[in-house]
């Protein structure tokens, strides 16, 4: 077994952990406060490493949860104001009136891929994804970009899955329409 010395983490990988906190936390601060608690953690729990992977990935791993437990702290923090704007067609006449209507769907892109090729896309994604709201963002990414399943996402963040499925939705909607506005506006 190869000798781990956790007073070499930091330089090698510090840099990693922060590139993963930080788009997923959107806070320079926040994330720098996440690794360090991940290299503390880490340290209280190296007896319990055994060495099936990688310290690197151990120290990933420790990291996600790091971030999960923040998101889950914050949103017991929440104030009475929604963090999302009630999308118009809500608010007409009940609940789901003109909700599902044959024009709120995505319009055609032109060429989607090489858009994608070009890194335009990936670009305006991450954009739009800023521009959610951090708990929106956070489930997305988990979701979408860390592929995490969904009875993981709901058992971590104390979820139904009709909740997800209600958050995710308001977060895809929120991301097409801000993606449409660079093509379409």
């Amino acid at each position: 077994m190869a000798q781990i010395n956790p007073e070499a983490w930091v330089d090698e990988h510090g840099d990693l952990l922060f590139s993963f906190a930080l788009p997923r936390v959107r806070d320079r601060d926040i994330a720098a406060d996440l690794v360090q608690e991940t290299f503390l953690a880490g340290i209280k729990g190296l007896s319990n490493f055994k060495s099936k992977s990688s310290v690197r990935t151990w120290l990933v791993g420790i990291l996600k949860n790091k971030i999960i437990d923040h998101y889950r702290k914050s949103s017991r923090e929440i104030t009475s104001e929604l963090p999302f704007e009630i999308e118009k067609p809500f608010l007409d006449s009940g609940e789901w009136h003109g909700h599902w209507n044959e024009n709120s769907g995505p319009r055609q892109w032109n060429e989607p891929s090489k858009e994608a090729e070009l890194g335009e896309l990936r670009q305006k994604l991450q954009t739009c994804i800023d521009a959610l709201p951090a708990r929106l963002a956070h489930l997305y990414t988990m979701r979408e970009i860390d592929e995490m399943s969904t009875e993981e996402i709901c058992n971590r963040m104390d979820l139904t899955a009709t909740n997800l499925g209600v958050l995710m939705h308001r977060a895809r909607a929120q991301l097409r329409r801000c993606l449409e506005g660079y093509w379409y506006s």
